[in-house]
């Protein structure tokens, strides 16, 4: 049986895994074999860590606020709980944003919250 070198399409993708291999340690970036197993664990880490990054983001919003609650002596689960009663509907994010960006503005939705809780 006769030998089979690759031809162009073999060189192409050998290329292609090569080129995605740029800037990994060692032979990880050399040698196509090691190349092409380092690739494949990377594609599978950016995979599962695209749908991690947002629980990550929802914890850091969460961090955020419970902070600046806890400078306004409200606990960050009882200060949703009085956005809701108070029907004031912004999410984890924009709370957070406001909480860092304006504090006077996050001053109110606190007082308002705790009226809310009041009632």
């Amino acid at each position: 049986m006769a030998r089979v070198k690759g031809g162009p399409k073999t060189h192409l993708r050998r290329k292609k895994v090569l080129k995605m291999a740029k800037g990994y340690y060692g032979s990880k970036h050399l040698l196509y074999k090691t190349a092409k197993e380092q690739v494949m664990h990377s594609l599978n880490y950016a995979y599962a860590h695209r749908r991690e990054r947002k629980s990550d983001f929802r914890k850091l919003w969460i961090r955020r606020i419970n902070a600046a609650c806890r400078m306004h002596d409200i606990s960050y689960s009882r200060f949703m709980n009085g956005l809701k009663v108070a029907n004031i509907n912004l999410n984890r994010k924009m709370l957070a944003e406001i909480a860092i960006a304006n504090p006077d503005d996050f001053k109110s939705l606190v007082d308002q919250a705790k009226k809310a809780l009041a009632k």
